[in-house]
């Protein structure tokens, strides 16, 4: 079992033993909902998230920052604080250690955060670096957005385009293996610079100011398709999306038929997905617009109808989405090659 647990694991054995009972938890653990919000009185809300970077090496520490980030984002909330905590596998020298630390500090200024604490420390038997990362905001004027809000009658937008973290992580960690599966160079070189595109806080506190989205979701593990099915879940509702109004950057395109993946299951951070109100949908889109930000109506949310997700494919095909979790094709990378193969390892 690799990933996340299944969602009956996760409710027998963890969602069902949460501690003591808090009023002041407004949502708290739950399948699809990745930050906790927390009343602390006088309208202000407290938004916290918890995220590991584990399928990445060599841009773990940015991943870090911006993966946990964009949850709170989600919310409609600027991260304020972080706290890292940090895994070296044993032999890890000075370089390694402050290649992460600089990465930490640069991505932490880009989101406005400060680093106020958390843990560091060498493991034994730890195959490569691993970061798992708390990210804290404050929101004011009880604004915050779930991810369980959308309503039937809603459209579907998402920001950018689909698998942006997987296409930085193929190139940076795989760039050797997809050297030798025919990808040219240039594609890849291109691929590595996705990871300036990593981070959703602009889009998400903008339309979470705006109070334009019903609900709002940062899609992770399992990709596009997978941050699509927890959305369905935690609202409780149908969604349906056209493969054909979904952007994929050239590079993910190329990349994805080398390795033979699937780019919309692909681990996707740097998309945004939120419904809208039919009615305030082209209000979302020009005020994406505004900001330089892409945005794309994907599909359209529905009272359930028996499955979680419909996606129609390109070329007429159609699939239904009924589990919660999606497994990620980084997974099956990872076990392809069993470690990483920068493109300094290529022949």
């Amino acid at each position: 079992m690799v990933g996340k647990l299944p969602p009956d694991l996760l409710r027998e054995l963890v969602l069902s033993r949460t501690g003591a009972r808090d009023p002041a938890v407004l949502v708290g653990p739950g399948i699809g909902e990745d930050a906790a919000v927390v009343d602390l009185g006088g309208g202000r809300v407290l938004v916290a998230h918890a995220d590991p970077i584990t399928g990445a090496v060599e841009y773990i520490g940015r991943l870090a920052v911006h993966v946990a980030s964009n949850d709170v984002a989600a919310r409609g909330v600027r991260p304020r604080w972080l706290l890292p905590v940090l895994q070296f596998p044993e032999g890890a020298g000075p370089d390694l250690i402050g290649d992460v630390t600089s990465q930490l500090d640069e991505a932490a200024r880009e989101v406005g955060a400060a680093i106020v604490g958390g843990h560091s420390e060498v493991t034994p038997g730890l195959p490569r670096p691993m970061i798992s990362m708390t990210a804290i905001g404050i929101g004011e004027g009880g604004r915050y957005v779930t991810t369980s809000g959308a309503r039937a009658g809603d459209l579907i937008l998402m920001t950018k385009s689909a698998a942006i973290e997987g296409t930085a992580i193929l190139s940076a960690d795989f760039g050797g293996a997809l050297l030798e599966a025919g990808v040219p160079r240039d594609v890849i070189e291109r691929g590595r610079s996705f990871i300036g595109m990593i981070s959703v806080l602009r889009e998400g506190v903008a339309l979470g100011e705006a109070g334009l989205a019903t609900s709002m979701h940062d899609p992770t593990e399992g990709g596009l398709i997978g941050g699509l099915a927890e959305v369905a879940h935690a609202s409780g509702r149908t969604l349906e999306v056209w493969e054909d109004e979904v952007p994929v950057a050239e590079e993910t395109r190329i990349i994805a038929r080398a390795l033979g993946l699937d780019p919309l299951r692909l681990i996707g951070s740097g998309a945004l997905i939120a419904t809208v109100p039919r009615g305030g949908a082209d209000r979302a889109l020009e005020l994406l617009g505004d900001l330089g930000i892409r945005a794309s109506v994907i599909g359209k949310v529905h009272e359930y109808s028996g499955h979680r997700l419909v996606v129609h494919r390109r070329g007429g095909a159609t699939e239904f989405v009924d589990d919660i979790y999606v497994r990620d094709e980084l997974n099956r990378v990872w076990e392809r090659y069993g470690e990483r193969r920068p493109l300094s390892a290529a022949r």
